[in-house]
């Protein structure tokens, strides 16, 4: 099928499917880097950044890739549960609607950590190529289709909260199917 070419309910699948298969290529590529990155840079962007709380450090340094592993697959059962409500509601739900905007914003909060970082950062080569594009492009489908919830900057602070939310979610689960107490600020975005 065409990516102009709608379905029988007049949204194209790829709209809401779209956003598991987008978010799945930009999380191989954190899973790639994500776990060498923060080891070989932790210890120099601490020095950069010393107004970090200590405790974001030890977190970032003690990143086990089991963990990581296992988060992104948590996750990827919730942005997966999203895309579902997205198809099934013809892109009307609104879990669906703020995972996209999250998932687009996370996009552009890749792209600023690189920047303050002045280079690259894990998931930033996938954000302009395909996070954004993707996000907008799903976001035009369905304000075409007239199934977009009008923006407000209240969603953007939901779609990040709901972010942050389903990335803590997923490391609590992670450590406890790997029988490790849960702790605050677990390493890395999923």
């Amino acid at each position: 099928m065409s990516d102009d070419r709608d379905d029988r309910d007049g949204l194209n699948p790829l709209v809401t499917y779209g956003l598991f298969a987008a978010w799945a290529l930009h999380d191989v590529e954190e899973l790639a880097t994500l776990p060498a990155w923060m080891r070989e840079n932790v210890p120099r962007l601490r020095k950069r950044f010393p107004q970090v709380p200590e405790r974001i450090w030890r977190t970032m340094e003690s990143a086990d890739e089991r963990e990581f592993a296992l988060a992104v697959g948590v996750m990827g059962t919730i942005v997966a549960s999203a895309a579902v409500a997205g198809h099934r509601s013809g892109g009307r739900s609104g879990f669906y609607q703020s995972t996209l905007y999250g998932f687009g914003l996370h996009g552009l909060l890749h792209m600023a950590q690189a920047a303050a970082v002045r280079g690259y950062t894990p998931g930033v080569a996938t954000s302009p190529l395909l996070v954004v594009p993707f996000s907008l492009w799903a976001r035009g489908r369905l304000r075409r289709a007239g199934v977009l919830r009008p923006t407000r900057a209240r969603d953007a602070v939901q779609g990040l909260a709901l972010a942050g939310a389903a990335t803590a979610l997923s490391h609590v689960v992670a450590r406890r199917v790997l029988g490790r107490r849960s702790r605050p600020g677990a390493p890395g975005p999923v």
